[in-house]
């Protein structure tokens, strides 16, 4: 077997990782990636220097975590990229994606770039609210 050197690095922890999740039916996020049909391409699948190579031509940083782009498609070169905290939390399957000005935002993006309560934004989705509704100014409660 080939030996790459690289066995106790951050970079192979997150390549023996992302194949846990989706062939070890044991591992405790199983069920998010493997159940679900998630898998890794042929080409990271069994080739580390492959998978090595890709995350430093892509941007790979210490600092940063893999991400799927779609988090309903497989590992594969076309699907991930290297996200901060977060960018990732902002991509989940029970991320909400609402319209402002014909451009999709996360509620989270849309707190920060408003600078609203987060638990605001939420409420008045879950309200009902959408668009220019949701970023209505916060009323000032008198006490």
């Amino acid at each position: 077997m080939f030996k790459h050197g690289q066995s106790n690095t951050r970079l192979h922890s997150i390549w023996v990782m992302m194949r846990q999740r989706c062939y070890n039916a044991n591992n405790k996020d199983y069920y998010n990636y493997g159940a679900r049909g998630i898998q890794v391409c042929q080409e990271w699948i069994k080739d580390f220097k492959a998978f090595n190579e890709w995350a430093y031509n892509n941007g790979y940083e210490d600092k940063l975590s893999l991400d799927r782009v779609d988090v309903n498609s497989n590992y594969e070169p076309d699907n991930c990229r290297w996200a901060t905290i977060e960018e990732q939390a902002n991509n989940k399957r029970n991320t909400i994606y609402v319209e402002i000005n014909d451009k999709l935002f996360t509620i989270t993006e849309i707190a920060k770039i408003y600078n609203i309560p987060r638990a605001t934004i939420e409420m008045r989705y879950t309200r009902g609210d959408r668009g220019e509704r949701l970023i209505r100014e916060v009323r000032k409660r008198i006490s």
